[in-house]
């Protein structure tokens, strides 16, 4: 997602992280995917209308906040016509998307206000998004989404980025829960009190009694485990720990590509006892070890600058500089595909899904410009041999059957205990 280092000095004169931001694609990268036949596509269009894609993250909302101009203002941003970036409804509608899990993200580094505020103000922007188009319907539960893609709705579910938004407070998570949350990412890029992150220190060797305890709320309420962004540590620890399905909205394969923000085999190995859904992210960096080692070149140049004392016009001219010899060798569609056969592979057909990150990544690979272009992906995967079986299981059939567990998981526990009342400190640590 476009956040993906935000913690660390940018290197260009903009907000975002440079490794996503728009480089020039590389002319291998645009040469190692081939578009499908006419025929393929079609059929990729008609089995997206029996299958609908239900997306596991996509960052709209979080555009629509610092949209240039008139930050927060749902009508200025204007899904109903061209938006600026990556979603819109016409290209929903063409993508053949039926559901949306839309991140309500609060960056982990905000330091102007306490993180439920910025919180409450994401899910009022999803919210208002969502009531400004009769294209969109709020859903609170599998049932709904049904419902919503049965009458041409897309149906539209709220999943909160990083724990740090509680606040330590286990009433918060009930409250975003109410509010329609229907996941919850651990962590996003910061390490919290009670849960370590991918991107930052292991202080904990990944939950701790408190964290558990979160784990086992959000599995009595009926709110997805999210394990984008944590640590293996934290991964495994949550395993463990939930008696519902778990999910990652926005996550490749790390034996793939060798980044921290993907998930290992070990982890993919566990996910059929769970039930849980790993859902492919297009990220170009986490499904491209050849981006990755790029981004890896540029941040070694930035930390360089940066320790000589370098300004922001420095840093500025040495970012062109880079861009101008190295070119950028962005994925491609069939980059993201490999990724899901990996998942199919070793966690099984299963247990695959879609979080794209639209909106999040930047430049998107090839192939996948914006979220009219799930159609090429499923005709690369019939390509490759896919069933149309298959390939319902991977755009909404697995996540649809996560979700029913889980709901089933949160009527067994409301009948047999009531809401948790844990702060951190005050839970004893069995594994001592």
């Amino acid at each position: 997602m476009r956040r993906v280092m935000v913690a660390v000095p940018v290197l260009a004169l903009v907000a975002v992280p440079l490794a996503v931001t728009v480089a020039p694609r590389s002319a291998a990268a645009q040469e190692t995917w081939t578009p499908p036949d006419a025929a393929t596509l079609e059929r990729a269009r008609e089995i997206l209308v029996r299958h609908p894609v239900f997306d596991g993250h996509n960052d709209v909302v979080w555009e629509i906040r610092v949209h240039e101009g008139a930050p927060g203002d749902v009508d200025a941003y204007d899904l109903a016509g061209r938006a600026p970036g990556q979603t819109d409804l016409e290209r929903l509608r063409k993508g053949g998307v039926g559901a949306q899990f839309w991140s309500v993200y609060v960056p982990g580094e905000y330091a102007d206000s306490g993180f439920a505020r910025v919180q409450l103000e994401e899910i009022d922007i999803a919210l208002r998004m969502i009531e400004t188009y009769p294209d969109l319907v709020l859903a609170r539960t599998a049932d709904e989404v049904e419902a919503a893609m049965r009458q041409g709705k897309i149906a539209s579910l709220l999943g909160a980025e990083g724990g740090h938004a509680l606040e330590n407070s286990l009433g918060a998570l009930r409250t975003y829960y109410r509010l329609g949350v229907r996941y919850m990412t651990l962590t996003h890029n910061v390490t919290l009190d009670w849960a370590d992150a991918a991107m930052d220190e292991a202080r904990h060797g990944g939950l701790t009694p408190f964290g558990d305890e979160v784990v086992r709320e959000m599995n009595r309420l009926g709110m997805l485990v999210d394990l984008s962004h944590v640590s293996p540590g934290s991964m495994s620890d949550a395993l463990n720990t939930s008696e519902a399905p778990v999910i990652f909205s926005h996550s490749s394969a790390r034996a793939l590509t060798d980044v921290p923000r993907n998930v290992p085999d070990s982890i993919l190995a566990r996910m059929p006892a769970n039930g849980g859904v790993v859902m492919v992210t297009f990220v170009p960096s986490f499904v491209s070890q050849a981006d990755a080692d790029w981004y890896e070149q540029l941040e070694r140049t930035r930390d360089s600058l940066v320790a000589a004392g370098a300004d922001r016009a420095e840093l500025r001219a040495a970012y062109d500089r880079f861009v101008e010899g190295r070119p950028r060798p962005l994925a491609t569609l069939s980059d993201v595909a490999d990724h899901i056969e990996h998942v199919r592979e070793v966690a099984g057909v299963d247990h695959v899904g879609i979080g794209s990150d639209f909106d999040g990544m930047g430049t998107p690979p090839s192939g996948l410009d914006d979220v009219s272009a799930y159609p090429n992906l499923v005709a690369e995967l019939l390509r490759r041999g896919w069933s149309e079986e298959e390939i319902g299981k991977l755009t909404s059939g697995n996540i649809l059957r996560a979700m029913r567990d889980a709901e089933a998981v949160a009527r067994r526990l409301q009948a047999e205990r009531r809401p948790s009342m844990a702060v951190p400190g005050d839970v004893d640590d069995p594994r001592t």
